[in-house]
């Protein structure tokens, strides 16, 4: 009689071990990960397909030699595929954990039949009997050849970088998040004549002029701390014990938590552009004393009462810092008298900065006068010093300082009160000593009080007013003014007068100069161009052609009133409606009228005409 046994459960747990080695073996397919077992009794070593897969060859190309090393038979086939640089330091470390019976790991190369070199990552572990005795040895082994050859990319990458930093002419260096030196590279050991060791214990005095090193103690605990790029100025000691300058920019180095690793620093030598700024100073310095003993008031000519009385009020507030407000026609020579204040000042040594403030957008005047950070607007690229920054200790000539908009002549005034100010995008303040004059051919007075000029900043600026006669005021200099210009032309044009023509001479007499000193030096230079003889001479027709500008009904007849303010305001409108409702700078109603601005808002105001309905069209 036979038994029926249920053998499910076995099949089932059979089914179940090879769904795991399969699964297994996966994994070291995937991972690169094979296994191995070596049998100290027979010396055979039994691995798993990963394993033949590194190693490149079948199972039926393994042959079953095998040789005593240490006191044991191992299967010597996978100890010839062994780098030979490689083979006594693994055959040792395999002797000496068989006898101690212990773990290994350790990281070595072998050799496949075409020559290949492949790194391979070994571990090892000893299995023993219950007396004691080494059965067998069971360990991994992983393909890491990808992985090395990463290391080895990096590290190459690593030594041509070192090696392209020390080829640099600028000295790079390289700081703890502490600030504490870590290295520097060759051309910056060269130039002081020291190891890596010694300049990382070198002290500042060593490395650094003395007040630059006592100014670094001070400043240099603060710059790391901020976490934030800075750049100065020092003087570097030289292996001869010279000093040179240096410009350092620093640049800090973050993790991908944004923590602070490394300070990196690039120092450019600058010492010829610091001589070339020294010797620039010298040479302007000279040169303005040349200058001075040359020319008394700058190219201030003339002899009239007029213009005598303007040179008086000048010398009288050269000396002083306070504002002055220089108003008059298009053309006078405001700058002039700006500058001559300037030379007469005790900041005539200093910067003289000159401002148009009608050639500057009302986008861009803040940053103009004042300056912006990096990254203030679109463009901002780096930080940039406004006008009033660079004229610092000197004077700033604002010309034309009647077309600043209301919302900088806010600042205007916080500058003229406090003498300090915010760069655009900046929230520190900037303190300056800067002396203001300003400039204007429009009445001020009479657009702080209609509101488009704010009355605080004009009786700020006001201080001191000084009025710049036209020209027409001042016939005595007229002829002067001919001579000088026809002068100063004909030397620069290398040309010769022996004597101007009686006949210009008169003209310029009885012409009204609309565009005063400026429209009689063009018309100067004009006709030293074409002039070819001995004779200076003026085309008459320019004269006429130059006089021709409309002119605005002052004091209509009664009968015509009416008819002339009708006309009055149509050529108002159309000149306004072509400068978009602009009245003064070079293309404002007043310069196409031929008038002068301060006429042309008196006359806007007496016809009741809006200016802002032509800046909408």
């Amino acid at each position: 009689m036979g038994a029926v046994t249920d053998v499910t459960a076995v099949k089932q747990a059979e089914a179940e071990l090879r769904r795991r080695e399969a699964e297994l073996l996966e994994a070291q397919r995937l991972s690169h990960t094979g296994s191995w077992k070596h049998d100290t009794a027979s010396g055979s070593v039994t691995v798993s397909p990963e394993v033949y897969r590194i190693y490149g060859v079948r199972p039926d190309e393994v042959q079953s030699n095998t040789e005593i090393v240490g006191e044991r038979p191992l299967q010597v086939f996978w100890l010839n595929r062994t780098h030979p640089e490689d083979a006594k330091r693994i055959q040792e470390l395999f002797e000496k954990s068989e006898i101690q019976k212990t773990d290994y790991e350790t990281d070595y190369r072998i050799v496949l039949t075409d020559g290949a070199v492949k790194h391979l990552h070994v571990t090892g572990h000893p299995i023993v009997n219950e007396k004691g005795d080494l059965v067998e040895f069971v360990g991994t082994v992983m393909d890491v050849t990808a992985a090395k050859q990463a290391e080895e990319k990096i590290r190459q990458s690593e030594r041509w970088l070192r090696q392209l930093v020390d080829l640099s002419p600028q000295h790079v260096t390289e700081f703890g998040p502490d600030g504490s030196p870590l290295y520097n590279n060759q051309a910056a050991l060269d130039y002081h004549g020291l190891t890596l060791e010694e300049w990382r214990s070198a002290d500042l005095n060593r490395l650094l002029q003395p007040q630059d090193a006592e100014r670094m103690r001070r400043e240099y605990p603060g710059k790391f701390r901020s976490g934030s790029p800075y750049e100065f100025e020092v003087r570097l000691r030289r292996r001869d014990g010279e000093y040179r300058w240096f410009l350092f920019r620093f640049k800090p180095m973050l993790d991908e938590q944004g923590c602070l690793t490394r300070w990196y620093a690039a120092a450019t030598d600058i010492e010829d552009r610091k001589r070339a700024e020294e010797r620039m100073r010298d040479e302007n310095l000279a040169l303005r004393e040349q200058i001075d003993q040359a020319f008394m008031f700058e190219e201030i000519v003339g002899a009239s009462s007029a213009l005598q009385g303007v040179l008086s009020r000048l010398m009288k507030v050269a000396p002083t810092d306070s504002s002055v407000l220089i108003s008059g026609e298009t053309g006078t020579g405001k700058e002039l008298v700006a500058r001559a204040i300037h030379n007469r000042s005790r900041r005539s040594q200093r910067a003289f900065v000159s401002v148009n403030c009608a050639a500057l957008t009302p986008s861009l005047i803040s940053s103009e006068l004042f300056g912006h950070e990096k990254g203030a607007f679109t463009g901002a690229m780096q930080r940039r010093l406004g006008r009033f920054e660079l004229a610092n200790g000197g004077t700033i000539f604002l010309d034309e300082i009647g077309e600043v908009p209301l919302d900088t002549q806010v600042t205007l005034l916080r500058v003229l009160q406090e003498r300090e100010f915010e760069r655009v995008g900046g929230t520190q303040p900037v303190k300056i000593d800067v002396r203001v004059i300003a400039a204007t051919n429009r009445d001020l007075e009479a657009a702080a009080a209609n509101g488009t000029f704010r009355p605080d900043l004009f009786y700020r600026l006001n201080v001191f007013p000084i009025q710049v006669p036209p020209l027409r005021e001042r016939q005595d200099d007229v002829v002067m003014l001919l001579e000088f210009y026809v002068h100063r032309f004909a030397q620069k044009m290398g040309k010769h007068f022996k004597e101007i023509d009686k006949r210009t001479v008169e003209l310029f007499r009885s012409y009204p100069w609309p565009g005063n000193i400026r429209e009689l030096q063009n018309v100067v230079e004009r006709s030293v161009i074409v002039s070819s003889d001995d004779v200076f001479c003026v085309d008459e027709a320019w004269l006429s052609r130059d006089s021709r500008r409309v002119s605005l009904p002052q004091q209509p007849e009664p009968a015509d009133a009416d008819e002339d303010a009708g006309r009055e305001r149509q050529i108002i409108e159309d000149a306004l409606a072509g400068s978009r409702g602009r009245v003064s700078g070079p293309n404002g109603a007043a310069a196409k009228l031929r008038v002068p601005p301060s006429t042309l808002e008196k006359r806007i105001k007496k016809l009741r005409i809006r200016k802002s309905h032509f800046k909408l069209n």
